[in-house]
């Protein structure tokens, strides 16, 4: 029960983090949602929204940066 007490913690730091990251990113300017690539319809009575693009740039930052992190801890 200690371990699931932990992981849900430190969960919610990650998701606060992120978070306040993307509010940070959002107030620079950082047009995150509407990138060339993204998929986007509006109707009149539906909308759709796709990030395809900002997925792609966002999952190849993480990779990156999770890389880095990854190669320095083994040091």
């Amino acid at each position: 029960m200690e371990n699931i007490g932990r992981f849900l913690m430190l969960g919610g730091i990650i998701l606060f983090i992120v978070g306040g990251l993307v509010w940070l990113g959002g107030r620079a300017g950082i047009p995150l949602g509407r990138l060339p690539g993204d998929i986007r319809f509006e109707g009149e009575n539906v909308s759709f929204h796709f990030p395809l693009a900002s997925s792609i740039v966002i999952s190849i930052v993480l990779t990156v940066v999770l890389n880095v992190v990854l190669r320095l801890l083994k040091k």
